[in-house]
């Protein structure tokens, strides 16, 4: 009489669905990846449509800019992107101030305004 021989390791519906598991948790890792990357990328363009609209409101600042009242356009590219840029002035009770609101999108999404900042202009008298 010869003793049975215990088997060792694993089936083959064992080791499918062992593969099956794997693959479905490496399919969610990547999702998850895949979503934080293009989160990273929408606050990046969010910064630097910041900083075009913080740069416009600068430049007029230390330009001493008396801007008329009305609305303004233009193109600005910041780290290799490319924005517009939308000013709307107004007048303000005080006739020495000027209220500038400064909207930024992407020339790639132009309806979509990324960034809203707003700013006074002082006119400072001549001398």
């Amino acid at each position: 009489m010869t003793a049975p021989r215990l088997q060792s390791g694993f089936t083959l519906l064992e080791s499918l669905i062992a593969l099956a598991i794997l693959a479905i948790a490496l399919a969610a890792v990547l999702r998850a990846t895949s979503a934080g990357t293009n989160h990273v990328d929408a606050l990046r363009e969010r910064l630097m449509a910041d900083w075009v609209a913080q740069n416009r409101l600068a430049l007029h600042a230390g330009r001493g800019d008396w801007l008329p009242v009305g609305t303004q356009q233009g193109e600005n590219a910041q780290a290799g992107i490319n924005f517009i840029w939308y000013e709307k002035i107004s007048s303000t009770p005080n006739p020495a101030f000027r209220r500038i609101e400064v909207d930024v999108a992407s020339s790639a999404a132009p309806q979509q305004m990324l960034r809203h900042l707003s700013g006074y202009l002082v006119q400072f008298p001549r001398q």
